[in-house]
Formats: structure tokens, sequence, C-alpha cells
């Protein structure tokens, strides 16, 4: 969700906040704030939009502190006044999450008092200036406990020289530089400003200074936090040459595959010890993540024949899961904090179920509620739109089915890093111009195919409609028939994909029930008896064969550079879709 980063002990402490937020864009860009504290005074700009257009008024933020934020809308629209920061008196706020009782403490302590905003978070601000007696720490106390719902706070009090940070149920780091201090919600943003970062607790609260960074716990008590090693990478926020984050992404799916094998064969025994004995797998994400589970699914019960279910997060926490101590959860979150995986991990390991994390972040919340985490290394992903963090779940899923059929994974890590190579290629020479021209003029697009072409199917559409906003589904190619054939005319596209022999000539089936209705086809197969029976037809996208299980790797980049091309056609900025946001760490 939203972007947050604070700095102190720093010169020019604004400009610092303004860099580091462009890096944050993907956790939200409809409009974006920084606040400034010099010599005991607050400054502060805030505009709708992106981050860009806070540049102008930088030059009016002095000190060395200063706290910013690139929002992500959930209560309030899009404006200057609703932008963050929201300043009240000696105090300035930022915040990612939601205060549920907002109106609530309105009514209570500000009735008839005319807020600036419509949002939630302007009564973070007001109670803190209402209670402050000058004891920040004694101000929180009676402030923290009010909030209902989820925050991560990076505050700034005129009195203060430093920045003040509360988390709660919402992610928030800090890190350490020298002779000062910095605080971000993602690690990306800390990027090449210091090695050494400390992960605030549900319920903690930390005071930067730039002498030093001071702790403490849910009881207001000082306490520790351990530093471990920052390990996000400045060379990989570069562009590389590429135009987008989401194109460098894609060309670093290989490499991705790679090094996710590569980890997991150095935590293959842990993971083994919390699959022992196993009976039932269920499999829960939301997004790319669900997606990714669909294919992970396909893999366990087809190598260890042991039954998974497939859930999304947001519906599976509300159902009264049934799960015994034999039950292992997979869940599945590139950040690590999605809000309803988190909670769902949570609630089944309070019933007694293992769970085994799948996530690109090594020190997220997800991570830390785990018995187990299967790492994805596809290294920091700035593009929204998830492309090698999704096939690094592919990946580590494959390599832990492996390991749950009791089964080679070293040899599955070697078959995964030929597949690589062969993607490699696949990117360097596919041309999918001339698809990508039908999906821009197409009323709608229809991806589908069978088994786990059916599973990929369902993420080339989720790609197509969150970055081109073309109208899009996946869907089984054997349920065409069954309703959607409705839909079908000239004005649509429909992209079959074919990996797999055994059932080709029952997705061909589908290609000439659209064709004989005057829709457009596209064929995805490395099945060369589809090529030639196909040829003429429909348009063929020819790829290589890597096998059967591993085939959804690389047609699943075929899809993503069938979407990054149509939002190009479309003038569409990839990376930043229209009211997406990469992390949603609220319900």
């Amino acid at each position: 969700m939203c972007g947050i980063v604070g700095v102190t002990g720093v010169k020019g402490a604004s400009g610092v906040v303004y860099k580091r937020l462009s890096l944050l864009e993907y956790r939200g860009y409809d409009s974006a704030g920084i606040a400034s504290l010099d010599n005991g005074k607050i400054s502060f700009c805030k505009r709708r939009g992106r981050v860009f257009s806070l540049a102008g008024d930088l030059k009016n933020l002095h000190g060395d502190t200063a706290i910013g934020h690139t929002r992500w809308a959930t209560h309030g629209k899009p404006s200057d006044e609703n932008a963050h920061p929201h300043t009240a008196g000696k105090f300035s706020v930022v915040h990612n999450g939601i205060i549920e009782n907002y109106s609530a403490l309105k009514e209570k302590f500000f009735s008839g008092v005319k807020f600036f905003s419509e949002t939630d978070t302007e009564i973070v601000a007001r109670l803190l200036n209402y209670f402050y007696d000058g004891d920040i720490l004694n101000t929180l106390k009676k402030t923290l406990p009010l909030l209902q719902g989820s925050y991560a706070l990076v505050v700034i009090c005129a009195d203060f020289d430093g920045i003040i940070v509360a988390r709660h149920k919402n992610p928030v780091i800090v890190g350490y530089g020298k002779n000062c201090a910095y605080t971000a919600s993602d690690l990306s943003a800390l990027a090449g400003l210091c090695t050494e970062i400390s992960v605030l607790e549900d319920g903690d609260t930390a005071f930067l200074t730039k002498h030093g960074i001071e702790f403490y716990n849910s009881e207001f008590e000082r306490t520790e936090r351990s530093k471990r090693e920052n390990p996000a990478q400045s060379a990989e926020l570069e562009l590389n040459g590429c135009p987008h984050y989401m194109l460098k992404e894609i060309r670093e799916v290989p490499s991705s595959i790679i090094k996710t094998a590569d980890a997991y064969i150095c935590t293959r025994d842990k993971i083994k010890r919390y699959l022992t004995g196993a009976d039932r797998i269920i499999i829960t994400g939301c997004g790319t993540a669900y997606n990714s589970g669909l294919i992970g699914k396909r893999y366990i019960e087809s190598f260890a024949r042991i039954p998974v279910e497939v859930e999304t997060a947001g519906e599976f926490r509300y159902k009264q899961p049934i799960v015994t101590k034999n039950t292992v959860v997979i869940a599945i979150s590139q950040s690590g904090e999605t809000a309803d995986t988190v909670e769902a991990a949570r609630l089944v390991k309070s019933l007694g179920a293992k769970v085994i994390a799948v996530t690109n972040s090594p020190y997220s919340e997800l991570t830390r509620i785990a018995d187990a985490a299967v790492p994805v290394e596809a290294g920091q992903e700035i593009c929204v739109a998830a492309t090698k963090s999704y096939t690094g779940q592919l990946s580590a899923l494959y390599l832990l089915a492996l390991t749950l059929a009791d089964k080679d994974e070293k040899e599955g890590a070697e078959a995964l890093k030929v597949a690589a190579d062969i993607i490699a290629r696949t990117i360097e020479h596919t041309d999918i111009g001339t698809l990508a021209e039908a999906c821009a003029r197409s009323s709608g697009v229809y991806f589908i195919g069978r088994d786990l072409d059916f599973a990929v199917a369902t993420e080339g559409s989720l790609k197509l409609k969150e970055i081109s906003y073309v109208p899009s589904e996946g869907y089984p190619a054997g349920e065409l028939k069954h309703g959607t054939l409705a839909l079908i005319d000239i004005k649509t596209v429909s992209v079959c994909i074919i990996c797999d022999g055994e059932l080709a000539k029952k997705s061909e089936n589908a290609v000439e029930q659209i064709i004989s209705r005057k829709g457009k086809v596209a064929v995805i197969t490395n099945v060369p008896e589809t090529v030639n029976r196909l040829k003429g037809k429909a348009e063929i996208i020819e790829i290589e064969d890597c096998g059967k299980f591993l085939s959804p790797l690389l047609s699943a980049v075929i899809v993503q550079l069938l979407a990054y091309k149509t939002a190009l056609l479309l003038d569409r900025d990839p990376d930043k879709p229209r009211n997406l946001a990469k992390s949603v760490t609220v319900e």
C-alpha cells in the first residue's frame, strides 16, 4: 500500500526523502507529500499526483529531519487536502493502513470541529496534539491504544529532534546510518543508504535520532530489536537501459529462477521437517499469488498424490477453515505483508496447522508467522504487476512438490536452470507485436487452456487487464462452450495456451469453435502437431519445449510480454497501473 520514508540527521533531508519516495511509487501514486523539521518548525508540501509534483516545493523544506508519503487512497479521494502528511499543532503524521474507528474518535474527541481532510489519518495527528503534555512517550501511551485497525505511523514533533515510528499490523523498518537514521515501509527505499536494518514488531514504537534508535514494545517498555543485513541493493533499482521496470523484470526472470532454485536447496531440510506427515495441503494467496497456487496444486497432486485445495486468502480466513495438525497451509505473498494472506496464516496456525510461507521478502510478517519459509529470490520488483516474482513462486512450488514426493530436488533444480536458459532465448526472440495490436483493438480478450495451461491463462488475463485495462478473462478451454461462446465475435481475441501434447486436441477443439464464430485466435504452443493442424487458421506463437511441468514458466513470460506490449500500444504506464498498488496491506 502507501509508501513511507523518513530521514533524520541528514543534511537536505527533504531531498533524500523525495528521491526515495520515487522508488516507492509502486505502493501508491495518487498523491504525495513531505514534511520537514527545522529548529522546531514543521513545514510541509503535498500534492495530488505523482511524487515529481513535489519537486518545485523542496526549496521551502529545510532541516535535517523529514518524512514523506506516496498514497494509495483508502479513505477520501485523491486530492491535495487528502494527501499526507497530516499536521495538527506540533505534530505531522504519515500513515500506511486504516484507522477503522476514526469516525467514532472524531465524534468523541472533536465533535463540531472541522477537519481539513476526508482521511482516517488526520485523527491521529489531532489526537497526538490533543494529548500532548510535553512528554511524547506519554502522549503515545494515550493515543495508540485508541486506534483500531492497522497502521505504520511515522511522526515528527516540533519538540523532538528526530522521528517517531509506530507499528500495528502494517510493515515498517528502520535503518542505521552514520550519525543518522532512516525509516521506510519497504526495503527498496533504503537501498544504498544503510547496510543494517531492524524490523519493528507489532505494537512496537521506535524513536530515531542522529545518535541512534530506541525501541519500546507494546507495553511501552524499553526493548531491543536485532539488527539485520539490508538485502536491498541499489543496482536492482536501475533500469539498465530498459524503458520500464516491467520489461527489465521480465528479462530478469531467468536469473530469478536460478537463484530461487539454489536458495531452495539450502533450505530444503528445514522445509521437509514441517512437511513430514502432511495428509492435506491448502494453498492460499491473493491475485498473482493465488494463480501461482493453482499451478502448485497441480505439481503437488501429480508428484506427491496429496490432496490440495487453493483458496483466495480474503475468503479463506472467513470460512471457519477445518484444519488439523497434519494440515500444511502454504501461504504465498510476494511482499510477505499482504493483509489477507498474513491473517489467514495467523488463523490456521492458531488452529494447529503448519504454515509454510512462499515469499520474496525474508523479513516480512508472513515469514515470522510461518514455521518455515520457501525463499523466492526474485530481488526487488518495482513494477506493480508481478512478473519475475510469479515465475519465482512457480519455481519454489515445483521444488516444494518434489520434496513432498521425496524426489530429488537437486535434479529438479537443474531442470529449472535448463528452463531458465530457454526462457532467456524466448524473451530475446519472440515477436508478440501482432497479437498485442489485436488485443489493443479488441473489445475483450479470453485466455484459455487446460490443466496447467488454464492456470497460466488466469495469470495472463490478470496481467493484461491490470496494466492495459482491456477487459479479459481466463477460462478452462472446455468451459468456453458452457456460456462464454456467447461473447465471442469479430471484436474479441482469444489466446489459447497449448503446452500439453496429451490434451492438445481438446484445446484445439475450442480454437475451432471460436474460429467458426468469427473470433480472432492466437495459439501459444510447443506442440508440433498443433502447429501443423492450426497453421493458417490462427496466429501461432511457437515456443520451445521444456517439459510439461515446467512449460508454465515459459508460457507465463509470453503472456507477460503480451500485456506489456498491449499497454504500450494503448499509452498506459505498465509500471504504475491506475488504482493499483503492489503491496496490499489493508483489506
